[in-house]
């Protein structure tokens, strides 16, 4: 048995789920075992004895103890490990196109996170104008060397895996940035070009291999990011993390879409619980960085 400690709502734990969907593993548990962190709370001691002292997650322990960090690690082991369809392309040569396509993740998530942490209003628009010149590489690439669409390849596969789960942690940013792919971006010159990787984006968060998250979720407990502090740690007059477990987020109201104005309250987003007054601030590696 594989066991899998993770957030659960990271979108690079998501990855993995995605591939299990699409082998059509662990409907039962049997493949995978999952267990959860709490990202609101220090690293246990036996976790970071697993690791070395590194808390970004997840991390997966095999059946003979040998521990795997980083999400593209695991996704990989995964993909050559278990039975069933391989998420990546059989063809080396298209293989290693969708892992060249898929390197530009990091960049795509630093910029989209830059721009949902920003308190600072006079960054807004530099910051949305990174955000797009990401999406332009992206469209740029889908265009050279993708398929005819709306795949990379001929299906949903290892370069879909790898982005959708940051498409729906974006989702945010059209909920508290208004942000929207435009349908031609003069300043970006030849590379406003966004046809082709909006068409693919849509195509990805519709998958039903990918929906193991909903927009409402990611939004009530991404709100501490929109307010510029993440991975369960607390905003300044907070003592409750967004990222707490009870209430369940569907219990909660809608945070406010001003994330430049005051800062709601743990009563404005339904956090007041005598159990989590006290509150803990996270010390571990940010969610962008696994």
């Amino acid at each position: 048995m594989i066991t899998i400690h993770h957030i659960p709502v990271c979108p690079f734990s998501q990855r993995l789920e995605i591939l299990l969907a699409l082998k059509g593993l662990n409907t039962d548990g049997h493949a995978v075992q999952f267990r959860a962190v709490d990202i609101t709370q220090p690293r246990p001691s036996e976790l970071l004895a697993l690791t070395g002292g590194h808390t970004a997650l997840p991390i997966a322990v095999l059946d003979d103890g040998t521990v795997l960090r980083e999400s593209l690690v695991i996704l990989r082991y995964l993909d050559s490990a278990l039975p069933g369809p391989a998420l990546a392309q059989p063809d080396p040569a298209r293989h290693a196109l969708e892992d060249l396509f898929a390197s530009h993740e990091r960049g795509f998530a630093e910029a989209g996170y830059r721009l949902l942490m920003n308190r600072d209003g006079t960054r807004r628009e530099a910051l949305t104008q990174a955000l797009l010149e990401q999406y332009a590489l992206l469209d740029d690439d889908l265009r050279r060397h993708g398929s005819a669409g709306p795949w990379f390849g001929e299906r949903f596969g290892w370069a879909e895996a790898v982005f959708t789960p940051l498409f729906m942690r974006l989702w945010c940013l059209e909920y508290y940035e208004g942000f929207e792919l435009p349908d031609d971006e003069p300043r970006l010159a030849h590379l406003a070009r966004f046809a082709r990787v909006r068409a693919w984006r849509q195509a990805c968060l519709a998958h039903p291999a990918a929906q193991q998250v909903q927009h409402e979720e990611v939004v009530k407990l991404y709100v501490d990011y929109a307010l510029g502090v993440g991975n369960g740690g607390l905003p300044p007059g907070r003592a409750v993390s967004s990222f707490v477990t009870t209430p369940h987020w569907s219990q909660r109201p809608w945070p406010t879409r001003d994330k430049y104005g005051p800062p709601p309250s743990d009563a404005a987003l339904g956090l007041t619980l005598p159990q989590h007054a006290a509150g803990h601030r996270a010390t571990h590696a940010p969610l962008h960085a696994a």
